[in-house]
């Protein structure tokens, strides 16, 4: 018997399919090539203008420098202990803490009562809305000559008061050292109040209307409405609010320096006055920058720990990593 050889026609050879990880690889590639792109034009000004800048102030800290001449006096940390064992400079770290408590305390109230005010139906709110906020566009400048004007001896904030009957609380609200800080505070609080509440207004439009609907159908009052529903919503808003308020109080400087230099006997004098009434007033430009790199951190770690401790459950899971 003879065996049956069959045969088969030849087939076309299968081409193979890309490799997975190459093509992995490749998107990895592009995506990292783009992010170099958009990214290396920011990095490069955020270099030039802020990690030199701070650099070359860390540098001349560590020199006895009026600002002429080469560098040439090393003294190494001397002008930290200088500035940090200073009385002026510590009253002057004290006022910038007074004025961060307080913008919480006062500022913060009265900003979220503002805001769910305007926030309500009410005839002229956009109106109201604006009148609030107007102070905020202001230059510091002008806001501080305004005021300066307003409340010298005799001027139209003594005027108000004598007119109204409240004449024994005239006061030498400039040049009294005891209530100069909190003069300014109240000025600080009328030009900044109206960024809270825009602020704190754009954070109630994320409140849904049905949970305080919800709310009152369940027999909540006001008040527990706004305390259990529409305040822990506001959360997120609030400690960015937080945040930019205290870094503000931290840097405060034109208000404070058009309108007292620091005075009387330095006690409105703040971190940022301070530096640089000894760094371009006196030629101390080494001691002037050590000062700016102690402002520096102190901003530096505030910012981290806040973020760390405060800012960390509103960025996690906000935030996706590149894969």
């Amino acid at each position: 018997m003879s065996a049956a050889i069959t045969t088969r026609p030849p087939t076309a050879p299968v081409p193979h399919a890309p490799a997975a990880g190459g093509t992995r690889r490749r998107s990895r590639t592009r995506t990292r090539l783009e992010l170099a792109l958009l990214l290396t034009p920011a990095l490069v000004l955020f270099a030039g203008f802020v990690l030199i800048p701070i650099g070359v102030a860390a540098y001349y800290s560590l020199y006895s420098w009026n600002g002429f001449g080469p560098l040439s006096d090393f003294v190494g940390f001397q002008n930290y202990v200088d500035a940090l064992s200073g009385e002026v400079f510590q009253g002057a770290i004290g006022h910038n803490l007074i004025i961060a408590v307080l913008s919480i305390v006062v500022q913060l109230p009265l900003s979220i009562s503002l805001a769910m005010l305007l926030n309500r139906k009410i005839r002229g709110r956009t109106f109201l809305r604006m009148v609030v906020f107007a102070p905020y566009v202001l230059s510091e400048a002008v806001t501080a000559v305004i005021w300066l004007l307003m409340l010298q001896p005799g001027g139209f904030v003594d005027s108000i008061l004598r007119g109204i009957g409240l004449g024994g609380l005239v006061q030498l609200w400039l040049a009294d050292p005891s209530i100069v800080l909190y003069t300014l505070f109240l000025v600080i609080t009328w030009k900044y109040i109206g960024f809270g509440v825009i602020l704190l207004l754009a954070g109630l439009q994320g409140v849904p209307p049905e949970l305080r609907e919800a709310a009152a159908l369940d027999g909540a009052s006001a008040w527990q409405t706004t305390r259990h529903v529409v305040l822990p919503l506001l959360g997120p808003t609030i400690r960015i609010w937080v945040f930019l308020s205290v870094i503000g109080s931290l840097q405060l400087f034109d208000l404070v320096w058009i309108m007292t230099l620091g005075g009387p006997a330095n006690a409105s004098t703040t971190m940022a006055t301070y530096l640089v009434d000894h760094g371009f007033k006196r030629y101390e430009f080494g001691f002037g920058s050590a000062v700016a790199v102690i402002l520096f951190i102190i901003c530096f770690l505030f910012a981290l720990l806040y973020q760390r401790f405060a800012l960390r459950r509103d960025t996690d899971g906000a935030l996706t990593g590149v894969r």
